[in-house]
């Protein structure tokens, strides 16, 4: 049994949430969800994350993955949050309500190293991509294990428009594509990854990778692809894992 934290996952419509033993990447309770607060700035967040540490993680370390480029705890990106975040230290405001150690960190980030380190990655040598379409397109780059924080490939210009806005998740259900149609745009989007940065691996994550059986067959690439394996669970897993020192 190893040490537990508390993972927690900011998404633009709903907060996940549990406790996870990092010495193994398993949930310890029940994956957990409440709504994101609207607005989603910076005293609503500290409100609802520091709540939900006390009552469903009291007493532990807190990981918070957001969607936002995240350095030394200051965010500088609020992919649908609130743009007021922009620039303000969420990790010291989070330490100072919690009174707990607390580790923010780019949301694909924090899937990412939980599939490196458990998932449909583990063991993979040389440069790992981790993808995960959603809303957007979320970006996670390895190389020999080790993260390159902060990617954010989702904005990668492809065919004259950013890969997101073609290639997501919400591109797909927005334009009432099938997947064929959309596959052949994921495609094109991975064609430019493949060119740019040459993975070895490509492991394709976001709430769509559970319908991996109906578009994985139609996806083409130089680099192997496969499915993620830890599911909607795997930025709450990810936080914990970064805040608990187990990330590498």
């Amino acid at each position: 049994m190893g040490s537990g934290a508390f993972g927690i996952d900011v998404g633009g419509s709903s907060i996940k949430y549990g406790t996870v033993d990092t010495g193994s990447g398993r949930l310890l309770t029940a994956l957990g969800s409440i709504p994101t607060p609207s607005p989603a700035d910076a005293p609503a967040l500290v409100t609802a994350i520091a709540e939900l540490s006390r009552t469903s993680g009291p007493d532990m370390p807190v990981g918070v993955a957001l969607p936002s480029v995240v350095r030394s705890g200051i965010a500088w990106t609020a992919a649908n949050l609130h743009p007021s975040l922009i620039g303000v230290d969420i990790q010291g405001l989070l330490r100072a309500a919690i009174g707990q150690p607390v580790t923010c960190l780019n949301d694909a980030d924090a899937a990412g190293l939980a599939e490196m380190r458990w998932g449909a990655a583990r063991g993979a040598r040389g440069t790992v991509m981790v993808l995960t379409f959603g809303t957007g397109i979320g970006s996670a780059l390895f190389v020999d294990g080790r993260l390159v924080p902060n990617t954010e490939l989702g904005h990668l210009e492809v065919g004259g428009a950013e890969g997101e806005q073609r290639a997501s998740a919400r591109a797909r259900s927005e334009e009432g594509l099938d997947w064929a149609q959309w596959s052949e745009r994921v495609n094109a989007y991975l064609h430019a990854i493949n060119v740019l940065f040459w993975p070895e691996l490509i492991v394709i994550g976001g709430g769509v990778s559970e319908q991996y059986a109906e578009f994985g067959p139609l996806l083409q690439s130089r680099a192997a692809l496969a499915p993620a394996r830890l599911g909607a669970a795997a930025g709450v897993v990810g936080a914990a894992m970064a805040v608990a020192g187990r990330s590498a």
